[in-house]
């Protein structure tokens, strides 16, 4: 945990934000895997780390904006859940770490809720996305599940997401602590794939060098020779030389905050002349969109550029012809890159998207297009100084979109088919870096992670 002063100070300027009424933060329980026994691995909900900080199920805590205090609910483990356990801090220690003084048994939440409700105090509470929760608000609130998303406080989730968006020193030290474990997941990586060798023995090399130092991977690794397939999580494929692998991994700090990282991998250590020419212009996207960074210029902007310099480099490849600012701007050019340039990152690898991309990643100057491709934007905001995000272009060569818009001839003026026929089998790259975005300008975190030709393939053969 931080220092007790910060979830405080934290929790005053949420009260000071919300003005009147009762906030209710929901801990996570335990999630039985199945039976209830035998559970998921424990993960915080990240706005209670954030104002509460402590990482231990079946808790909640009110914040009372009217009287200005802060109430912890839970319980002691019993001497029989100590066999089984062992012995833990009471909550009255871990209100302490936090700063909180008010210790209450669990089962006098929903009473104290009843009395507020009663009183026509407002309460505020965020969008659940767990079953039990969703159960607990209709239990205590009479709030039918079918609804339960919906009545989340708007005003409570635009005063936590005016928190979480800016990130403090001691939250920067955090990711670069995370950062730290992925660059030894990947360059791991990239020294331990060879032809012949499984996906899965690569994937469980880099989840152990994250369990090693004792944190886990931040979210499911994505490790395939199919890289066209964005979020694929299959690792049952044999690694061959000529193929190149999509490494998406990254893992979380000791306090849970993410990274978020991505390298291409050739298997055989060195990229074919075709794996080089396109790679290259990815990581030119790259370099180019992590450039353009700066305090107010939008992310939606960002990503356009990165569109445009992708189609940039496929005019010269001869797979697209035409204006390449005009291929993004009509949609063509999501045959080829069809999801969003990056995200917020914190606490959540896409941070904060439980409270919804349209308060996270847009306002009122940014809405989201309907359009194929450029709809996946998780963000398209405005940069502001202290917002960490993510920059990942790709390319991605996925045989069934390309069929399917051969077949009814969609943007045949900008699209060479003939010749991305020959590209159908390609796989994917992509490259990605976590970026902080400073009051003048950016700054990478972490530690450089091999990513041009010649330091990927010079890792590749250590």
């Amino acid at each position: 945990m931080f220092e007790a002063a910060i979830y405080a100070n934290r929790r005053q300027k949420l009260m000071s934000d919300v003005e009147s009424g009762v906030i209710l933060l929901m801990g996570n329980p335990e999630s039985p895997m199945n039976y209830l026994a035998n559970t998921y691995h424990f993960r915080q909900d990240s706005s209670f780390l954030y104002f509460v900080g402590i990482n231990l199920p079946d808790l909640a805590a009110i914040i009372d904006v009217d009287e200005g205090r802060t109430i912890l609910f839970g319980e002691d483990l019993t001497v029989d859940q100590i066999v089984w356990m062992g012995p833990q801090p009471t909550l009255s220690e871990l209100g302490a770490a936090s700063s909180i003084s008010e210790i209450a048994p669990a089962k006098d939440l929903a009473s104290y809720l009843g009395k507020a409700k009663t009183a026509g105090r407002q309460i505020h509470y965020l969008p659940p996305y767990r079953g039990e929760n969703i159960i607990s608000l209709f239990n205590m609130l009479d709030i039918p599940p079918s609804r339960a998303v919906a009545s989340a406080s708007e005003k409570l989730i635009r005063a936590v997401i005016a928190q979480r968006a800016y990130k403090s020193e001691e939250e920067i030290q955090q990711i670069e602590i995370a950062l730290d474990t992925s660059h030894a997941m990947h360059v791991a990586a990239m020294q331990a794939s060879a032809s012949g060798k499984y996906e899965r023995e690569v994937v469980a090399l880099k989840e152990s060098v994250a369990y090693a130092r004792g944190v886990r991977v931040a979210y499911p690794v994505i490790f395939s020779v199919d890289g066209q397939t964005l979020h694929n999580h299959y690792h049952g494929n044999v690694m061959q030389d000529g193929d190149i692998i999509v490494n998406d991994s990254g893992a979380e700090s000791p306090m849970y905050y993410a990274s978020d990282i991505t390298r291409t991998i050739p298997v055989s250590g060195r990229f074919t002349d075709r794996q080089r020419e396109l790679y290259e212009i990815v990581l030119d996207s790259e370099v180019r969109g992590i450039e353009a960074i700066k305090p107010g210029v939008r992310f939606l902007d960002i990503h356009k550029l990165c569109a445009r310099i992708l189609m940039e480099g496929l005019k010269d490849v001869g797979l697209v012809k035409g204006d390449p600012q005009e291929i993004v701007e009509t949609g063509a050019y999501a045959c080829f890159f069809q999801c969003g340039t990056g995200h917020m990152m914190g606490l959540d690898v896409h941070d904060m998207e439980d409270l919804g991309e349209q308060f996270v990643g847009y306002d009122s100057a940014t809405t989201r297009s309907d359009k194929f491709g450029m709809c996946y934007l998780r963000m398209a905001r405005a940069l502001e100084s202290g917002f960490v995000v993510t920059v990942e272009p790709g390319l991605y060569f996925i045989p069934e979109l390309i069929d399917q818009w051969r077949r009814e001839k969609k943007f045949e003026e900008f699209i060479n088919y003939d010749k991305l026929e020959r590209y159908r089998d390609f796989g994917g790259i992509r490259i990605e870096d976590n970026v902080l975005v400073t009051d003048d300008g950016f700054r990478i975190l972490g530690k450089p992670i091999p990513k041009t030709v010649a330091d990927v393939e010079a890792a590749c053969a250590m």
